[in-house]
This record gives structure tokens, sequence and C-alpha cells, in this order.
């Protein structure tokens, strides 16, 4: 049996380089421009109302109804006529309007939207979106079509790799496509990508995160722009 003074303990971990999930969504938060009316999907997305910054107004959506969304509006207070798209309890802004479903939709189809904030299972070097359907598994395609046609922005924040490492910003999306050519912005766990002319181009590395690090976790083609010109 191994003596105290023999006794291996296992070294603390090595802190994570990059953006966490709720780090994602500030990051996003943070380019949301004044006076911006967003749809925010599930997942990371639904983060981004504890992020807006102070001395910006943003009227946040959601298809099932809301505009003028706020944050969760703290424990014990939650009202369950009011969700978000996750179902997630939320909080009305001073302003807000509740509408029905057609009115809603109305709204994203109509290009009343300047911005729609995604989770993506892929995202392609085309800019392709697919987030809406995992071969096996139930679909659930909510109102991303609608959303990803109808408005002029489409944000992605998404983790950069799946659990098995594989890339999520590919060459081709190999799953079911929600939308062609839709995406705008790429905010991940690694970076961020700008669309420009029709190609991924990345404009900032995450903390700790080297450009050889993002190229070596990136299947698809992309060009560079760290510098930030022509942003």
């Amino acid at each position: 049996m191994a003596t105290q003074t023999e006794t291996q303990t296992t070294p603390p971990p090595t802190a994570r380089a990059g953006w966490t999930r709720d780090q994602i969504a500030e990051r996003l938060a943070a380019d949301l421009e004044d006076g911006f009316f967003v749809n925010l999907g599930v997942g990371i997305p639904l983060a981004v109302p504890k992020y807006l910054p102070a001395d910006k107004e943003v009227f946040l959506h959601a298809e099932n109804g809301v505009l003028g969304l706020g944050p969760h509006p703290g424990p014990g207070k939650e009202d369950p006529d009011l969700t978000d798209a996750g179902k997630q309890p939320i909080s009305l802004v001073s302003g807000a309007s509740i509408v029905d479903s057609a009115t809603s939709f109305a709204i994203i189809r109509g290009g009343h939207l300047d911005v729609t904030v995604l989770g993506a299972l892929q995202v392609s070097q085309e800019a392709d979106l697919a987030n809406w359907y995992v071969p096996g598994r139930n679909p659930a395609v909510g109102g991303a079509m609608d959303l990803v046609a109808g408005t002029p922005e489409v944000w992605v924040c998404m983790e950069h790799v799946d659990r098995k490492g594989r890339s999520k910003v590919v060459t081709e999306c190999t799953m079911p496509l929600t939308g062609r050519r839709c995406v705008t912005r790429v905010y991940t766990d690694l970076a961020v990508f700008h669309v420009r002319d029709g190609r991924l181009v990345l404009v900032e590395c995450a903390p700790g995160v080297t450009p050889e690090q993002v190229r070596k976790s990136t299947e698809a083609a992309y060009d560079e722009d760290l510098a930030g010109e022509g942003a």
C-alpha cells in the first residue's frame, strides 16, 4: 500500500482556452446594435438576454408571440404563461407586446427583424445552415426556416466541434438544411467568423486561442482578417 508521501495526486486541470457557452452569448450580445429587433433561438442564444449592453436598447422577439422579452424574472417570480422559445421563464420589458402566432410570424416573414440568433448543428463554408434535424431523432423544425428566410442577418452561436471532436464549421453540410447561404456571422467557443461575398472570414480568435488552433479545428475553407480590415 502506498504511503501518504508516495500517493500521487492528480494535477489541477489546465484552464480551457476559448469561451464558455455563456461567454459565446456574451460576446455575441456585445455586437448587437442599439434599436435592433432580434429573435433568439433555443440553446446558447437563450443566454443572450443576460448580457445585453446597458447602454443599448435591443428588442427581443420570440416566435411564440412575445415582442419585448426580458431576462429570467428570478426564483419565485416565474409566470407559466411567459416563456421564451425554449419554454424557459422570461420577464417582459416596459412596453412589451403579446401577440398571436399569426402576427408573430408576420413579423418574421415581413422582414421586420434585424437579426436572428440561432444555434446550429453545422454551418458550411458557403454559409448554409443545418440546425433542425439530427438523423435518428425526432425532427424539430420550429420557426427556424421562416427566420432564416425572413431576416437579413442570421448569426449562429455554437460550439466549434461536436462531442466526437468533429468540426461543425464544415465544407458542406451533411445534415438536412434549414437554409442555403443564409448565415452572416458565426460565433463559436474558438472564434468569430463573418460572411463576406459568400465566404467565411475569421475576424477574431477567442482568448487563449491561436489562428493555428482555429485552422486545425475547422474543416471549412475560410479567409482571415484578424486585423479587422473590411469589417
